[in-house]
C-alpha cells in the first residue's frame, strides 16, 4: 500500500495552487488553475491523509493550496458570484478542515463568503438548485456532491440546524425525479423544464447510468449524512435508507472479475464500454466510508475493497518514466452546452480517457484513507 501513498506524494510534488499536475483539464487548455471543483477533490484527499498519518506536510500543503486563492476578507480571487456555477461550491467543504486544523480566521470569512452564493444559488420550481446559470432548470447528480455537504456542515456547525429540511428535500426530489424504479439506478441529469434536447420530453430525464455521476451520488449521501446532526432523527434514518439503497442498485451491477463498474453502467456486454476508475474509486470509496460510519453492515466492506484492489491491478501502473500513474479516467461528461452533448451511449464512451485526473485520483486516495482507517481501528 505505501506504493500509493508515494504515488500521491509524487503528484504533490510535481503541483503548484497555479499548475496542479492532477488537473488534467487546465493542462490541456494550458492555463493557470483557477478555483475549482478538481482541486477542491484533491485538496479533500490530501488533508484526509493528513487525518490518518499526521504527516504534517500535507497540511502544510493544502493550508498553502487554498489560502493562494483567497483574500483576507474570504472572498475568492478569479470567483464571480454571479456565475451560480454550483461545481464552485465544492472546494469549500475543505474550508471547514483548514479552519478547525488552523483556527485561520480566513477560512471562516471563505465559508460565510460560499454560503451566501449558494444562499442566492437560482433554483428550480421544486426546490433544488440548478447545475449552472448556464443550465436552467437542470438537477445533475453532480450538483449533490459538489453543494450538499458544504451545505449540511455549514447548517450544523454554524446555523443551529435551520436549514435541515431545504437539505434533505433536494436529496428527496431526486429520488422521486431521477431514481428508475427497475434498477434502482438514477439518470444523470433531469430537465425540469423538459425542453433540452437531451431528455426525454416526457419525464425530462437523460437516457443513461453515468458511473461517475453515480459516484457523486453515493459520495453526496454518505458525505451528508457524515455531516448531520442525529437529532434531526427523521432526515437522518432517511437520508441512511436512501444510501444503502443506492448501494444496493450499484452493486448489482459490480463487474464480478474485477469488482469495478462500467462508464455506462447497465449496458457492460455493448462495444466501446470499459471499467473506468472515477465512478469506480467513488462508489469504492463511499461503501468504505458507509461502513467505518456504521451506515452499512460490515458484510458490504467487501465490495468496496474489491472495487479498489480492481482499480490498484486494472489501472495503477509504472510509466516510461518510472513513476507511478493512475489510468483509465473519463476526463469529462456532461449534458448539452456547445458541444451538444447529448447523454447517449455513443457520446459516454466517445469522451477521452486520461491518466492522473484528481477526478478519479482523488476518490482512489480517498477510498485508500477509508482502508487505512479500518485498519488503524482494528490494531486499537
Amino acid at each position: 500500500m505505501d506504493r500509493i501513498k508515494t504515488y500521491m506524494d509524487q503528484l504533490i510534488e510535481k503541483s503548484t495552487p497555479d499548475y496542479p499536475a492532477w488537473n488534467i483539464e487546465v493542462k490541456k487548455q494550458g492555463r493557470k488553475a483557477k478555483w475549482n471543483y478538481i482541486d477542491g477533490c484533491m485538496i479533500k484527499a490530501i488533508l484526509s491523509m493528513y487525518q490518518i498519518t499526521e504527516d504534517k506536510k500535507y497540511l502544510a500543503f493544502s493550508d498553502d493550496y487554498i489560502s493562494h486563492f483567497l483574500e483576507e476578507d474570504g472572498t475568492i480571487k478569479g470567483l464571480n458570484p454571479q456565475q451560480y456555477n454550483i461545481d464552485n461550491i465544492n472546494e469549500g467543504k475543505v474550508l471547514f478542515d483548514l479552519y478547525e486544523l488552523t483556527g485561520k480566521k480566513i477560512y471562516k470569512n471563505a465559508i460565510d463568503f460560499l454560503y451566501q452564493i449558494l444562499m442566492e444559488h437560482p433554483r428550480t420550481k421544486s426546490g433544488n438548485f440548478w447545475h449552472k446559470l448556464i443550465y436552467p432548470n437542470q438537477v445533475w447528480l453532480d450538483g449533490l456532491y459538489m453543494a450538499q455537504p458544504f451545505y449540511m456542515a455549514y447548517e450544523t456547525k454554524f446555523n443551529k440546524l435551520n436549514k435541515y429540511r431545504d437539505i434533505f428535500m433536494q436529496f428527496q426530489t431526486v429520488h422521486d425525479k431521477m431514481r428508475d424504479e427497475k434498477t434502482g439506478l438514477s439518470y444523470h441529469g433531469y430537465d425540469e423544464s423538459k425542453e433540452m434536447f437531451w431528455c426525454d420530453p416526457e419525464t425530462g430525464l437523460s437516457k443513461n447510468f453515468w458511473s461517475r455521476s453515480m459516484g457523486w451520488y453515493a459520495m453526496a449521501l454518505v458525505d451528508t449524512i457524515e455531516q448531520m446532526d442525529e437529532q434531526m432523527f427523521y432526515e437522518y434514518r432517511a437520508l441512511m435508507a436512501r444510501f444503502k439503497d443506492t448501494i444496493n442498485a450499484l452493486i448489482q451491477f459490480q463487474d464480478e472479475s474485477s469488482g469495478m463498474w462500467y462508464q455506462v453502467i447497465d449496458k457492460g456486454h455493448l462495444d466501446g464500454n470499459y471499467l473506468e476508475t472515477s465512478g469506480s474509486a467513488m462508489i469504492s470509496y463511499a461503501i468504505m466510508k458507509g461502513v467505518n460510519l456504521e451506515i452499512l453492515p460490515e458484510r458490504y466492506w467487501q465490495y468496496g475493497y474489491k472495487a479498489f484492489k480492481g482499480i490498484e491491478k486494472q489501472y495503477l501502473e509504472v510509466n516510461d518514466e518510472g513513476e507511478l500513474e493512475l489510468g483509465g479516467i473519463c476526463l469529462v461528461a456532461g449534458l448539452g452546452g456547445k458541444d451538444k452533448r447529448d447523454g447517449t451511449y455513443d457520446y459516454y464512451i466517445s469522451e477521452p480517457v486520461v491518466q492522473n485526473d484528481a477526478k478519479g485520483v482523488a476518490p482512489f486516495l480517498l477510498a485508500y484513507t477509508e482502508l487505512f482507517r479500518k485498519e488503524q481501528v482494528g490494531h486499537e
